[in-house]
């Protein structure tokens, strides 16, 4: 089964890119490109595509309040969002994962990473760009999260405390996988613990919580 797509992005010559970047893979179809938010969460709504990937800066609706209509916490049945930037719109990245948003990747990623970015969304994971993830989230865990970060309703185990700050440096399960030697299952089954622990609906939240209670820094001291 190939994985559904809708590309949103304002700029033609970028949405048109990265439409045929996906199309050329085997297993991805893109069903829907729009110009603008509104466009984009209409379109989502009508072809609940398996994955969107949503600009930031878009006309109408921008891709936060375009994320968080179709993936935010209120939202019943929500889609998958991902969301591509550049490094100067690091804020507005920030918004975007608050607003449900699954991963981000860079407008420079390659077609290898951006097809692994759809597949983990697609799959109920999320892929963060490792190259902006400490400096993104770090630097809005320096300004304090708008809220007290959450208490775990169960302590973390050492275990657990080693994939929270894998998680937190962006890598995927099979990555933790090779650098723990442990296996996928057993990675999928610490991520899932963190989740019920922290109350977090993805690995992006996972990762917020570290950098918020400075668990990233601690880990690479």
């Amino acid at each position: 089964m190939s994985v559904r797509v809708l590309v949103a992005d304002d700029q033609e010559i970028v949405r048109t890119g990265l439409a045929m970047i996906l199309d050329a893979q085997p297993d991805i179809e893109v069903v829907g490109q729009a110009a603008d938010g509104r466009r984009a969460v209409e379109l989502a709504r009508r072809l609940r595509p398996d994955v969107c990937l949503f600009d930031i800066r878009m006309p109408g609706l921008d891709g936060i309040a375009a994320t968080r209509s179709l993936a935010g916490p209120g939202v019943a049945d929500p889609l998958a969002v991902v969301v591509i930037t550049t490094f100067d719109l690091d804020e507005y990245v920030y918004a975007a994962l608050r607003a449900g948003a699954r991963g981000f990747l860079l407008k420079n990623a390659g077609a290898r990473q951006l097809s692994e970015a759809v597949h983990a969304a697609a799959n109920g994971d999320a892929l963060i760009a490792p190259s902006i993830t400490a400096r993104l989230l770090g630097a809005f865990a320096r300004t304090g999260p708008a809220s007290p970060p959450a208490r775990p309703i169960e302590a973390l185990t050492d275990r657990e405390e080693q994939i929270l700050a894998t998680v937190a440096r962006g890598r995927t399960n099979g990555e933790i996988a090779d650098e723990l030697h442990i296996s996928l299952s057993t990675v999928k089954s610490h991520i899932a613990s963190l989740m019920a622990k922290l109350g977090a609906r993805n690995r992006v939240e996972i990762a917020m919580w570290a950098y918020e209670t400075n668990r990233v820094k601690n880990s690479a001291e």
